[in-house]
């Protein structure tokens, strides 16, 4: 049994925020039993070859669709899974038993919008051509090294590791888990995840080829889209555009790269209204937060940062929190990304911080960083809350993950320990 006693109280003002943002009442707990899963026949006897722990903490958030939270509560795990959550019981004979008394216990956090799968900036642009529908990053996949290993210690367990914004259409992504010694069929759990777009700014190019400005980036952007839709309706193999015909059938996700209230306003129109795919608007920044109203329109989810305010001189005569303003405005499934290396992989959870910081609730914000990017994604089958059946990807903090001041003690992924402050000491 591991044991850790209490070594810092979280901030009062802090867990009273999010405690008031969500109790777990009779009926939301009984809507959510279904989810909990049934606790007797989780804890019953291991079988030969089976491994199981029970993950014991101060309060318990399961982001389920009841907003469940236990104070105090326990998840168990068996063979790499959740099997159940609920309020603490005796640990089977067999079991681990982690116990951290005042640990705040989340699901792993999840980024859509991730370049560290290489360790760097490496080979995550192919410059020849403006549109790179066959592109692909698996190759430059390197699990586990050190910049994962730092994402781990921070409790981010799911990354969406994306080709650069150098091109138009960047290429496909994949997703993959934060295990620090893993192989590539280990850690890769989609390949390809989905497709990078970059509609604006970036991409733009300056040697003298077709797609120098925004109108000239949407018309290569929908060339590509209409020969995709014209091989599928014709029954027509083309290699180049196999992977983007899957993006039209809806097979595949879609995370495009754009940024102020123009290049916003475009990309909720092309991805959602004329080609109506499972898209995702990410980064949303500069002054994109004025399109917001038309994006909620659009239904179209957002997936803001690494810029999450504005920090300049605006005629509104205050800071302006990019997050809240796209809530406020009716957008759905909110996340939140680092763009890292542009912001380091590890500070996940400081961007909840900040947009809790600029007016976003802080529990909509824990939201953010787990199970609406699982459900932008359509990954929310096995990902992004602490529900029977899903994967045992476990962040436990000790205290509130949006107080900087937090440290992550102990990571799971697929029920393994892939961090342990005691043992792994403090990586960032």
């Amino acid at each position: 049994m591991v044991t850790r006693p209490q070594q810092r109280v979280a901030a009062a003002a802090l867990a009273a925020l999010v405690l008031a943002a969500c109790r777990t009442t009779p009926e939301a707990g009984a809507a959510a039993a279904g989810s909990l899963g049934d606790l007797d026949e989780a804890l019953r006897p291991l079988g030969a070859g089976e491994r199981g722990c029970v993950v014991v903490g101060a309060k318990v958030f399961v982001l389920d669709q009841a907003d469940t939270i236990l104070a105090p509560g326990m998840v168990v795990v068996r063979d790499g899974r959740i099997a159940a959550v609920g309020p603490v019981r005796p640990t089977p004979e067999g079991f681990e038993r982690l116990e951290f008394l005042s640990a705040w216990i989340t699901p792993g956090l999840i980024d859509l919008h991730s370049h560290v799968q290489t360790g760097g900036w490496g080979d995550i642009n192919d410059m020849v051509l403006p549109i790179n529908a066959e592109f692909r990053v698996a190759p430059t996949v390197r699990p586990g090294n050190p910049e994962v290993a730092r994402a781990c210690a921070a409790g981010v367990t799911t990354l969406f590791g994306i080709p650069g914004s150098g091109t138009s259409m960047s290429g496909f992504g994949v997703l993959y888990k934060t295990k620090v010694d893993s192989t590539y069929e280990a850690a890769v759990f989609a390949d390809p995840g989905g497709l990078k777009v970059a509609q604006d700014s970036n991409p733009q190019r300056g040697a003298g080829d077709f797609g120098a400005s925004r109108a000239a980036l949407a018309w290569i952007l929908r060339d590509a889209n209409d020969r995709a839709r014209a091989a599928l309706e014709q029954g027509r193999f083309e290699l180049a555009l196999e992977n983007l015909e899957r993006v039209h059938t809806k097979e595949l996700p879609v995370l495009i790269h754009t940024a102020g209230s123009e290049g916003v306003a475009n990309t909720a129109r092309m991805w959602r209204r004329t080609y109506d795919t499972r898209s995702v608007l990410s980064h949303g920044c500069f002054d994109g937060w004025k399109a917001r109203a038309f994006v909620a329109q659009t239904g179209i989810p957002v997936n803001n940062g690494p810029r999450t305010f504005d920090y300049g001189p605006s005629r509104e005569g205050r800071m302006i929190g990019f997050t809240d303003e796209y809530v406020e405005a009716g957008a759905q499934l909110i996340s939140l990304n680092t763009d890292a290396p542009v912001m380091p992989q590890e500070e996940l959870a400081l961007q909840g911080a900040m947009a809790a910081r600029f007016g976003l609730s802080d529990y909509l914000a824990l939201r953010a960083l787990t199970i609406h990017p699982a459900r932008a994604f359509g990954i929310d089958g096995r990902l992004g809350s602490l529900e029977a059946g899903k994967d045992a990807d476990i962040a436990v903090f000790d205290g509130n993950p949006l107080d900087p001041r937090t440290r992550a003690e102990l990571v799971l992924i697929d029920g393994q320990i892939e961090y342990d402050r005691l043992r792994d000491g403090q990586r960032f």
